[in-house]
């Protein structure tokens, strides 16, 4: 039996069956064309061997990985490039997955773990983008302009082993030259690739719509500045690392991570401490990196880094904390316990953390620590069902969203006085309100405001329950009683992204722009690795406050071409400085997205989600002066 180690990429047609009803002759034809235009020739110029071509898709053996991951990554662009005037319900979109592994060769065929593994990881890709496995990134880094996230670890079918999947979000050089930025800010392409994830990795059917380059400087006026590394804040910084999982069982992964998030989580809540998000930190997660380099690319003095081993009744857990300005370890720690006494070590690694640096003395610190381990739990059970909702949580699909209710209630009833994981079966419902997966958005929002009451009489001092009654009333546009609530969970954990960002959010758009633009700022610097929504609401924000070229600089990091509301605000922001022709350039790109736009109907549906009416107004004016259809 022969075997080899090769590189397999495994591709499939997206809804191709319902691409087949729709349009048979028409699929048939473009996908035909596809593969003698772009994906046989790409192919046999990265030296591809094709093993099987089916009607749906595509096994291909490669000898160099490099070639792979170049190969898929310049097929998802051409195939993007060559739809654009494709109707959206006819596009053609693949997913693709590629591993390294040993291969068996029968004849002209090849089987093996190797070839599974690739299929599962194609499975997990998004329409138009590609997942590598691990031993993949490992062997491109260094070797190429195109640039990954983890997107974390997946149980899949038939594979024992979790796999650690990550995603294509750029490529470097390409990126840098379409938005004009030279060699030398090409070399901090990660914070603007992030800001730029749609734009590199494009989905394909979705309505996105690309202009081009020329086009695109010439309205928003970018900006060459070098983005990050940031300074170091002048109080104590930390970033907690994600502990390493040293437990030989393959489903641990999330216990681990959950110890880590929930580390961050408590730190966050002393205000004279700066502690980075876990969105920031987790992009690290099973990566080789400097301890020096993270703290230089997040901006902190500290770092934290640790690992966890479960084993039956037994917990081992190591953690020390490293002063990466002279690359001093400051504090560490090892402690082998019963599994019970987890909730004793996690508050005494944040006690050893808070007064070694100093962030706290005395009475203060003491009555946070008592505070932190009210909104906690003393039942492991109920801790372990919490964290595996979290875990789902992340996947952020409606079916993920769900089984991570379904844990949150098995928490609550292991322990009913467990606030925070009430908290989370709040925002649960509130996941159903902003993915649009709620059967009855009223009936979600009722139970989201009654578990998020609940939380906060279990425990007055968990922040996330008066976030969650907060988060509610802003979908109910009532800002007025969202921004006080929010205000208390910001209080009481004023370190937290999701809340403090929230809170610039409602400030923003109720009416003090001002004290918006400062809370989203602050915000971002917390999560290095913020969304793009972030910055669009960040330079909605700057419109709302009069400062319309802020408005169009903070446009210029996003890729959010799909919304309607990216254009509209930068033809409001053009039209405010005068500059008409650029604001009715905008707004026919809007009209591209959505050729039913009406002024009226975009103010209403705004003032409905809690608009002031200044602000309503202000908007109003300026895009009826960039030429928006009444």
């Amino acid at each position: 039996m022969a075997r080899r180690l090769a590189a397999i990429l495994a591709a499939d047609v997206v809804g191709f069956s319902q691409l087949m009803a729709v349009d048979e002759a028409g699929t048939h034809a473009r996908l035909k064309a596809l593969r003698q235009d772009f994906i046989e020739p790409q192919i046999a110029e990265r030296h591809g061997r094709v093993i099987k071509l089916a009607g749906d898709g595509a096994l291909v053996e490669f000898p160099s990985v490099v070639d792979a991951v170049e190969c898929a990554a310049e097929l998802q662009r051409c195939i993007t490039e060559s739809q654009k005037d494709v109707p959206n319900d006819r596009r053609i979109a693949f997913r693709m997955g590629i591993n390294l592994g040993d291969i068996i060769i029968e004849g002209e065929d090849i089987y093996g773990d190797g070839v599974n593994v690739a299929a599962r990881l194609e499975q997990l890709a998004e329409p138009g983008g590609v997942c590598i496995a691990r031993n993949v990134h490992n062997e491109i880094k260094n070797k190429t302009d195109l640039a990954f996230r983890p997107a974390g670890e997946y149980k899949v079918k038939n594979i024992p082993e979790p796999l650690m999947v990550y995603r294509l979000i750029a490529d470097r050089g390409a990126l840098a030259r379409t938005l004009g930025l030279g060699r030398a800010a090409g070399q901090k392409w990660r914070w603007v690739a992030l800001a730029a994830a749609a734009f590199a990795a494009v989905v394909v059917g979705s309505g996105i719509w690309i202009v081009g380059p020329g086009r695109l400087a010439s309205l928003l006026e970018l900006s060459t500045s070098p983005l990050g590394p940031w300074a170091v804040p002048a109080e104590p910084s930390i970033a907690v690392l994600p502990f390493a999982n040293l437990t030989n069982e393959p489903g641990e992964g999330y216990f681990v991570d959950g110890i880590t998030t929930d580390i961050i989580t408590d730190l966050s809540r002393f205000s004279t401490l700066f502690v980075i998000a876990a969105d920031s930190t987790f992009h690290y997660k099973g990566q080789a990196v400097k301890v020096r380099d993270i703290a230089r690319e997040l901006g902190v003095r500290y770092v934290l880094e640790g690992s966890v081993q479960r084993t039956g009744d037994a917990l081992r857990i190591n953690a020390q904390l490293i002063d990466a300005i002279n690359g001093h370890h400051v504090w560490a720690e090892h402690y082998d316990r019963p599994a019970q006494d987890l909730f004793a070590v996690q508050r005494e690694i944040t006690q050893n953390i808070v007064g070694t640096i100093g962030a706290e003395s005395g009475g203060l610190m003491q009555a946070e620590l008592e505070r932190i381990a009210h909104s906690s739990t003393e039942n492991l059970t109920a801790y372990d069902f919490y964290l595996r909702g979290v875990s789902y949580d992340e996947r952020n699909t409606k079916e993920d969203n769900l089984l991570a209710r379904q844990m949150y209630e098995k928490a609550i009833k292991a322990d009913p006085s467990f606030a925070r994981a009430i908290a989370e079966l709040s925002l649960s419902y509130l996941h159903d309100v902003w993915g649009n997966w709620a059967e009855s958005r009223e009936q979600a929002l009722l139970h989201a405001e009654e578990f998020a009451r609940r939380a906060i009489e279990v425990d007055r001092s968990e922040p996330f329950g008066y976030a969650a009654l907060g988060f509610a009333y802003q979908l109910r546009a009532r800002n007025d009683q969202a921004i006080p609530l929010i205000e208390k969970a910001h209080a009481l954990n004023p370190n937290d992204y999701s809340i403090k960002y929230s809170l610039g959010y409602a400030y923003a758009y109720a009416g003090s722009p001002e004290r918006g633009i400062e809370l989203l700022t602050e915000a971002q610097r917390l999560n290095p690795e913020h969304p793009e929504e972030s910055i669009r609401n960040l330079a909605q924000a700057y419109f709302f406050a009069h400062r319309y070229r802020d408005a169009i600089a903070t446009l210029s990091k996003t890729t959010q071409r799909h919304r309607t509301s990216y254009w509209l605000y930068l033809a409001a922001s053009h039209a405010q400085l005068d500059q008409i022709e650029k604001a009715r350039a905008a707004v026919a790109e809007a009209l591209k997205l959505d050729s039913t736009l009406t002024l009226a109907a975009e103010i209403k549906r705004r003032e409905e989600n809690g608009l002031a009416r200044a602000n309503a107004e202000h908007l109003r004016q300026a895009l009826r002066k960039a030429g928006m259809p009444e």
